[in-house]
């Protein structure tokens, strides 16, 4: 999951998202940036991405698979410019959902250049925290069979 927590600084990848050409080229990270912010809300795991500009029903495209939320989106240059500090192009994020998150209850919405994905939080089980413990067992091969 990209951290909902512990998050305290953005850390390099930000500083690279401010560059300007030609500086921009020694950003490290492939494809066009599209800010996200995550929390959790109402019992609910809440994924924004920042992506004015777009037809979301034509250039948006929001996708579920074995747990790794997508959204992405494609946005074309409505006129060539001779100077334009817009992005345009191909952007896509990748957000690892919580192991609590109910794959069937998700929710897509877009508004005021917003891509929000809600997605519902099953409830707690009496796991333990951090995981379940499994036990070792001594001289016992485990069949494959």
């Amino acid at each position: 999951m990209s951290a909902v927590t512990g998050r305290g600084s953005r850390g390099l990848a930000e500083i690279f998202g401010w560059l300007e050409p030609p500086y921009a080229l020694l950003h490290p990270f492939a494809g066009q940036p599209m800010p996200i912010e995550e929390r959790v809300e109402n019992g609910r795991y809440v994924v924004r991405a920042e992506m004015p500009g777009i037809d979301p029903e034509k250039q948006a495209e929001v996708t579920l698979a074995r747990g790794i939320l997508t959204i992405h989106a494609e946005r074309d240059s409505a006129e060539n410019s001779p100077h334009s500090e817009f992005h345009y192009g191909s952007f896509t994020r990748h957000v690892a959902l919580p192991e609590s998150a109910d794959e069937r209850d998700i929710e897509a919405c877009y508004d005021s250049g917003i891509i929000e994905v809600s997605v519902g939080l099953k409830a707690k089980d009496d796991a333990e925290p951090g995981g379940r413990r499994i036990p070792v067992r001594l001289n016992q091969h485990i069949d494959p069979t």
